[in-house]
């Protein structure tokens, strides 16, 4: 089975390995970063599943391309299907999740904590009475800490975000503006395409003019939930989970079988990666509107990648 489980190339230099992306600093000032299909989940990696990195890199140049026109973002150059080269960024310590529905699985989302009697969150009050997978009356913002060295997240108000310092008042108000006019464009092109996009997380960078930058990727399956929308009234109404086309399925396997955040969590089985594969496929050509052609050239995904970033050998 074709899959990227590790991206480690000792030629290029300024390594630094994410939990799905590996990423190296060039002099130029630029960083590769080459998005593995290791598969991220509570805070850990579950499983690897094949062409993932692909879809990812493929559907972030799709919605960085859609989205050019509302705020810059890192992109220099496609050198690879599962390799982008941006320019490098500090990159700020909020990540920022904004949100359509109450929906979640993870610790710090809105559906979990509602669960647990929560109403007041990330300096937020929702209503009572409200259902699972219910639209929330206008999509709110729901910040976290960027966690670092294996750290979790930690939610954030936007109070606390400028009483720590994390952010400028400036920074705050355009990452804000930022992600909400991203995140209306991706639920109106996820529309057209018969899809609901519930919830995406964004992160972004000053560049060395102090410039705020889209980075990393953006309305990916990875980063995002999306719902199928003719399916949602239906399930919403049933009081079930609504279809989706993101890695939600495979956290809710986890969950059911165990605390992620406690126990040790079972071991993905094969036909759950092989399935949640043709997810990621499917999801990118529902998205994009667009045929995945899986790239199979060289022996091996490492190979083909190896061979595609020679000229940036040190």
């Amino acid at each position: 089975m074709r899959v990227l489980s590790d991206a480690f190339i000792p030629e290029l230099p300024g390594r630094y390995n994410g939990k799905v992306r590996e990423n190296y600093d060039l002099p130029d000032g630029n960083r590769i970063i080459i998005a593995t299909d290791r598969l991220s989940a509570f805070d850990v990696i579950l499983t690897a599943i094949p062409f993932k990195g692909q879809v990812l890199t493929q559907t972030a140049r799709y919605w960085f391309e859609e989205t050019a026109d509302i705020c810059p973002n890192h992109v220099v150059s496609y050198p690879d299907p599962n390799v982008v080269i941006g320019t490098r960024l500090d990159i700020l310590p909020v990540e920022i999740v904004v949100r359509g529905y109450l929906a979640g699985t993870t610790s710090t989302s809105i559906l979990t904590k509602y669960r647990n009697g929560e109403r007041a969150m990330y300096g937020i009050t929702l209503p009572d009475g409200m259902k699972d997978n219910e639209k929330l009356p206008q999509p709110i913002i729901t910040p976290t800490s960027k966690a670092f060295d294996g750290g979790h997240d930690e939610p954030l108000s936007a109070d606390e975000i400028l009483a720590q310092g994390l952010l400028t008042p400036q920074q705050w108000e355009t990452v804000s503006r930022y992600a909400l006019a991203l995140f209306a464009r991706g639920q109106q092109r996820a529309a057209e395409r018969g899809l609901i996009l519930v919830d995406t997380k964004y992160e972004f960078g000053t560049d060395k003019d102090g410039r705020i930058v889209l980075a990393d990727e953006i309305h990916t399956p990875d980063s995002s939930r999306y719902w199928i929308a003719d399916s949602y009234e239906q399930s919403f109404a049933a009081g079930a989970r609504p279809k989706s086309f993101d890695k939600d399925f495979v956290r809710a396997w986890v969950t059911e079988r165990c605390d992620p955040y406690k126990d040790t969590i079972p071991e993905i089985p094969a036909d759950l990666v092989e399935q949640t594969s043709k997810v990621y496929i499917e999801a990118f050509e529902t998205i994009t509107g667009k045929k995945f052609v899986p790239d199979l050239s060289g022996a091996t995904v490492l190979d083909r990648i190896r061979t595609n970033l020679k000229p940036y050998f040190s």
